[in-house]
């Protein structure tokens, strides 16, 4: 049973961040999706967004972010209060020296605004995971590790040997290291290491209540972190109308459709009907796998999240909306700002 002495849940008490998939759309190029990540990451800075996190996938057409340190350097210098960061960096893809590298050299530029959310997927196909992870360490299963190393390159400790080598810049920086994940694994490490928790439930929405247990159960305090602190991922579909929020959420629901399809491509322009592009199967699979999804009038969208935050006692949602038109995009942002009140 609720406690009801505790405050009802509402995306009013709750900090609002945004994952930017830097999505490539049909007609227009790689250059436009940067350019309009820049101008998303400065309008969610007006509305009082919290951070802004970018994600690294590669042989995906349709998604621009995947030198994502490199960009998250290009929206951390156009912006200046934001935080700015990773959701995430898919850890087995790289030798953890050289990202305590490059956020240390991040942290340099911008102190006191960058994250380093840190995932063990390959963020892409197998062939491509193939291409970027070339030795049999890289096949995610020692990500514990890699995350070890990585933070003792940050963090060396006392007893650390003079002549170990060393991260430069990154060595002694307060860099936040935050686990993302859409299983129990990252969720069960992240609550022994006294980490800060992503879950991606805006694609893998049907572990997230285990997920959220079995981390806060296995939850042990740090210098990170004293308690639990969990983000989930949320698809945000917002517009003046439920008929046009839900008309542009089909342009995320045909992404999804070519992904079970094992296809790719650019994010195209929503449809009026999507009956007449998948089968009910598909129809299905996408509606389930999608159901961490708030379309709708600002209303709408408000009384869904607050659903989602009474249901899973997340501290912070982290909001993703995969939208054609750069300027309804804008928009459906703008409108959840509003629906959170003055932030």
């Amino acid at each position: 049973m609720a406690d009801t002495n505790q405050p009802a849940a509402s995306i009013t008490r709750i900090p609002l961040s945004i994952l930017d998939l830097a999505p490539v759309v049909l007609g227009a190029t790689p250059a436009d999706s940067l350019k309009n990540t820049l101008d998303l990451a400065q309008h969610a800075e007006q509305w009082g967004y919290h951070r802004y996190w970018l994600a690294e996938h590669h042989n995906m057409p349709g998604i621009a972010s995947s030198a994502t340190s490199i960009v998250i350097g290009h929206v951390a210098g156009g912006t200046k209060k934001i935080r700015v960061g990773s959701g995430g960096i898919m850890l087995p893809n790289h030798a953890p020296l050289i990202i305590a590298e490059q956020f240390g050299t991040l942290e340099s530029l911008y102190p006191g605004r960058i994250d380093m959310g840190l995932g063990r997927a390959p963020g892409s196909d197998q062939l491509t995971a193939r291409a970027l992870r070339r030795g049999p360490e890289s096949d995610g299963q020692h990500f514990p590790q890699q995350l070890e190393e990585l933070r003792g390159y940050l963090n060396p400790g006392p007893g650390a040997s003079p002549g170990r080598v060393r991260a430069v810049p990154g060595e002694g920086l307060n860099i936040p290291i935050w686990l993302l994940g859409s299983s129990g694994f990252s969720a069960q490490l992240a609550g022994q290491l006294g980490l800060p928790f992503a879950f991606a439930s805006h694609f893998a929405p049907d572990y997230l209540v285990a997920a959220l247990e079995l981390y806060r159960s296995s939850f042990r305090p740090s210098e990170a972190l004293k308690e639990p602190y969990v983000m989930i991922g949320v698809n945000v579909f917002a517009a003046d109308t439920e008929e046009e929020a839900r008309r542009l959420a089909t342009s995320h629901e045909q992404q999804f459709l070519k992904l079970i399809r094992g296809q790719t491509g650019l994010l195209n322009p929503p449809v009026d009907n999507m009956d007449e592009l998948w089968s009910p199967h598909e129809k299905a699979i996408v509606r389930k796998q999608l159901s961490i999804t708030a379309a709708g009038t600002k209303e709408t969208v408000r009384e869904r999240l607050d659903y989602l935050l009474s249901e899973t006692q997340a501290d912070e949602l982290i909001v993703t909306s995969q939208i054609y038109d750069h300027g309804a995009r804008l928009r459906s942002y703008e409108l959840l700002a509003e629906a959170a009140g003055e932030r």
